[in-house]
């Protein structure tokens, strides 16, 4: 008797993930957002502390 290990993939059906991927993308995602605005503040503060680039305009 032989035993095929084929698998058949099912056709049409949609790929969705599992609420745990959906949970953990979005804060993955706030925090990507985060990290980028520090490091943006952090290339304006020596910016400001060494005399090159831009200035941070505290009135804003």
């Amino acid at each position: 008797m032989e035993v095929s290990s084929s698998s058949t993939p099912t056709v049409g059906l949609p790929e969705s993930k599992s609420p745990l991927q959906k949970s953990t993308e979005i804060p993955a995602q706030q925090v990507t957002k985060l990290l980028e605005g520090l490091e943006e503040q952090t290339r304006q503060t020596n910016a400001q502390k060494t005399g090159v680039g831009n200035s941070i305009n505290l009135t804003a």
